[in-house]
């Protein structure tokens, strides 16, 4: 099945799921008890791209590290005001082996649910950890010089940084997995990308993964960045992305990457072989709730923009339901996922969820549905699996001032989406708190005359316009605060 250009993605937090579809207490679900019912819905909102969080082997070292670092398990307490021990299953990003979770149903049940994904249309996606391993990997007894290690000193002075590991083979003193900016994680230990045989053991992995799935997440790809590497650690790595990219992709041919990337670094992974990059920019800027950034941002060359990965929340981030007020969440997702790109959903946005759930817990909190929310994206999602927007062509458009003094036609942010047969489509926001008023310039409007009719098909709300003042002045708009349009225009 041909993929759209445009595709949406829905991530699953595996465990937590899993742990809501067993049956009684102490007998968890496996991937096999995932309904097919549930597999037919996600088809039906017109997602292509299901990513299951947290599927592969973690230890019991990780865990019992999870359930004591007290930072931690504040969060945890905010999360579940009824936390238990068991709750707590370590973090999903200290693997200790790159097959399922026994726990999960194992290897076997992760084929079959990807034949019930495949038979509806949907594609597997998994996590790709580069960065590190847990601290009871198989590789910290058997090859210990995978990793960054350090000495008494390092550990006496940077206790934050370094930790020690007893093994059958002795003790050890590695790095905890960190990037250059915070410290460590202290269930994870450091892979030495200076080493020549780590990048051929990671690689390997990436190739075994790729074929149980359709397409990864890379967790923290920038990290694996020669220079990045180099700042970090002080060590000249090896480039690993192209020669792994290079090596997964022979054997499996569309294989698909998509990198969590930060610090501007979007357009270098996508150089080197990603199919997609995260836009925390965009995220970042719609939360600060400024207008004109947000609009600069989509000035960016088309080849790269439909390339990036827009989102409004993810495992990392808080919900975006207690982030931003209605109406501004509202407008934010309709800019966030009416724009090109991936557009990425994450498990209890579309229901308004509000209480983020940590990577490390299997359980969580039980939260009414927000029906306002969950109506509205009912909406977008409707709009989203409309041709126009899948495969169609966007465009930027332009706004001017109504009047003179008057600037705010600043706050505002426009696209048009032209279909197959030149249908078109306008997305209109006022992205501010406060009314505002311009002129929508709109080139690909047919000369001709007669009247246009704008029919908003998320909102009970229909115009018709004279089509030379469409011409001579643009499209007059006067619109609330946070309000927002999505026009079928039609002569």
């Amino acid at each position: 099945m041909k993929q759209p250009r445009y595709p949406s993605l829905y991530q699953v937090n595996t465990r937590t799921w899993l742990t809501e579809l067993s049956i009684k207490p102490g007998s968890a679900a496996t991937l096999d008890d995932i309904p097919d019912r549930a597999l037919d819905e996600f088809k039906e909102m017109g997602f292509d791209w299901i990513w299951f969080l947290s599927v592969w082997c973690t230890g019991e070292q990780g865990q019992i590290i999870s359930r004591t670092n007290p930072v931690w398990r504040q969060e945890f307490e905010e999360t579940l005001s009824d936390l238990k021990e068991e709750d707590i299953g370590g973090s999903g990003f200290a693997i200790t082996d790159y097959h399922v979770h026994p726990d999960l149903g194992g290897d076997e049940a992760l084929k079959r649910l990807r034949e019930r994904l495949t038979a509806r249309g949907l594609k597997l996606m998994l996590d790709f950890v580069p960065n590190h391993m847990g601290p009871d990997h198989p590789w910290v007894s058997e090859h210990p010089e995978y990793f960054i290690s350090g000495t008494v000193d390092d550990l006496q002075n940077n206790p934050q940084n370094f930790t020690k590991i007893t093994t059958q083979q002795g003790e050890h003193i590695l790095a905890y997995g960190r990037d250059p900016y915070f410290d460590g994680w202290p269930d994870t230990v450091q892979l030495d990308y200076s080493n020549l045989s780590v990048i051929e053991a990671m690689k390997n992995e990436l190739v075994r993964i790729a074929g149980q799935c359709d397409g990864v997440r890379c967790d923290m790809a920038m990290l694996m960045l020669p220079d990045v590497f180099e700042k970090t650690w002080g060590r000249k790595a090896k480039s690993f992305w192209p020669e792994a990219i290079m090596a997964a992709r022979q054997q499996y041919p569309g294989f698909c990457l998509m990198a969590e990337v930060y610090w501007d670094m979007e357009w270098t992974l996508q150089q080197l072989g990603f199919d997609y990059t995260y836009d925390k920019r965009l995220y970042d800027r719609l939360v600060e709730g400024h207008a004109k950034p947000v609009r600069e941002h989509f000035l960016a060359e088309l080849d790269y923009q439909d390339k990036l990965v827009r989102f409004l929340e993810n495992h990392d981030e808080t919900r975006i339901a207690a982030t931003l007020d209605r109406p501004q969440h509202e407008a934010a997702a309709v800019i966030t996922f009416l724009s090109p790109g991936l557009r990425f959903f994450h498990q209890g946005q579309l229901e308004g969820m509000r209480k983020k759930i940590s990577p490390h817990l299997i359980r969580g909190p039980k939260e009414t549905v927000e029906e306002g929310i969950q109506k509205f994206y009912t909406s977008l999602l409707a709009v989203l699996k409309l041709p126009m927007f899948r495969d169609g062509r966007w465009q930027l458009l332009e706004s001017t001032t109504a009047w003179e003094e008057n600037n705010t036609w600043e706050s505002f942010i426009s696209f048009a989406w032209e279909g197959a047969d030149r249908e078109l489509t306008l997305v209109v926001i006022n992205y501010a708190p406060h009314d505002g008023q311009c002129y929508l310039k709109i080139p690909m409007m047919e000369k001709g005359f007669g009247h246009w009719e704008l029919k908003d098909i998320m909102n009970p709300v229909t115009y018709s316009r004279d089509s030379h003042d469409l011409l001579a002045r643009g499209l007059y708009l006067g619109m609330k605060p946070w309000q927002y349009h999505v026009f079928e225009v039609r002569k």
